[in-house]
């Protein structure tokens, strides 16, 4: 996908978004570290253009929450923060791709950490199959099957100079 493709998708999720939750009352946007964080900017920009709300948006570490890392590897983190309360809310966790749904997993923990939301939705930019877990994304910008071998690269800024994703071989 180049620029324009994702900007189509992420305007489209937006809108998915606010038809789902009938506005833009009660959400927020949770941007799952680093990527999904950024993504999550761009989304609730759009959601300003389109309503003129400014939507509550916070990001999320959620390494201390993951299954698959030895607590060794993890480094020493304090507990969960948002600037906003998720209780009663809608929180929309946002990431770039969806594998094997252990991500998505471990963001859910890190919310449920904070409080207890009316509801937990799941936006990815990128669905890429081979999950491990029961998760599914509510709001997906593109599906791309793959094979284990491949990768899927997002780039955005301000991590990389271009705005892209790229199926590249792995290794």
């Amino acid at each position: 996908m180049d620029g324009g493709a994702v900007k189509r998708a992420l305007t489209r999720m937006s809108h998915e978004i606010l038809e789902k939750n009938k506005g833009a009352g009660d959400i927020c946007l949770v941007g799952i570290l680093r990527r999904g964080a950024a993504l999550a900017r761009i989304i609730a920009g759009n959601i300003f253009e389109i309503e003129g709300v400014e939507v509550p948006c916070g990001d999320i570490d959620i390494a201390h929450y993951r299954d698959d890392l030895l607590r060794s590897d993890i480094p020493v983190l304090k507990k969960a923060e948002l600037p906003f309360s998720v209780s009663g809310k809608k929180i929309i966790l946002v990431d770039d791709v969806l594998y094997t749904g252990r991500t998505a997993r471990a963001a859910i923990e890190a919310v449920f950490s904070l409080g207890r939301p009316a509801a937990i939705q799941l936006a990815i930019l990128i669905d890429r199959g081979h999950r491990e877990l029961p998760i599914r994304a509510d709001y997906v910008g593109k599906n791309i099957p793959t094979s284990r071998s491949e990768v899927i690269n997002v780039h955005i800024p301000p991590f990389d100079s271009e705005t892209a994703v790229k199926l590249m071989e792995n290794g």
